[in-house]
């Protein structure tokens, strides 16, 4: 199973019916709102390559950790931690597969020191009335694929990201909104216990 099947996804974006384009947000605004970033819960909703939509809550910890949990009848989970990406599906009835995180476009925005001006390693960046949209990738191994991250302004929020990985698939993730005080342990997003989907944290 290639990583970002395991994670539903594709191509909702968000509504863009305009024809003026309002300002972009410099990438240095961006780097620092990513880096400012430290946890974040909320509700998300995956469109997959194929068009199947998966819906669930994410856990972010920055720097390094995230954790998808798909609401039924998914129940996969998906975790990010100390550089690895494991993904567990009952459905395949198959031990958990692990994929480094490094390899993953979503290491960029998980990285210690998110830093969008570096050379190469923003390919688009773009805006209309509504977003701004960034479109980067690892700088020396843009083969890996690359994320394309969405933000509104007024303030700066992260809105959804599209990843297009070194398969060719295409992954949305639509995010709700996010609470940044969430408290979570380290131990949410150890594959060592990995809890089952509604277990107690």
């Amino acid at each position: 199973m290639k990583i970002w099947k395991a994670l539903p996804a594709a191509a909702i974006l968000l509504a863009t019916a305009v024809p003026v384009a309002a300002e972009k947000i410099s990438l240095n605004a961006l780097s620092r709102y990513l880096n400012q970033l430290s946890t974040a819960k909320g509700a998300f909703t995956q469109v997959n390559d194929d068009g199947t939509i998966s819906t669930g809550t994410i856990f972010i910890k920055r720097p390094g950790r995230i954790r998808f949990e798909y609401n039924p009848p998914e129940k996969a989970l998906v975790l990010a931690s100390g550089g690895t990406v494991v993904i567990y599906d009952p459905k395949t009835n198959e031990p958990p597969e692990s994929y480094p995180l490094a390899r993953t476009p979503l290491s960029i925005i998980l990285a210690k020191n998110v830093n969008l001006s570096r050379a190469k390693m923003v390919v688009g960046h773009t805006a209309d009335d509504k977003s701004t949209t960034v479109k980067a990738q690892d700088p020396e191994h843009p083969e890996y694929g690359n994320i394309e991250l969405v933000f509104t302004s007024n303030p700066i929020e992260l809105r959804q990201w599209v990843i297009n990985d070194d398969a060719g698939i295409r992954t949305t993730v639509i995010l709700g909104e996010l609470d940044k005080k969430a408290r979570m342990n380290n131990t949410l997003f150890n594959p060592e216990f990995a809890l089952p989907q509604g277990s107690d944290r």
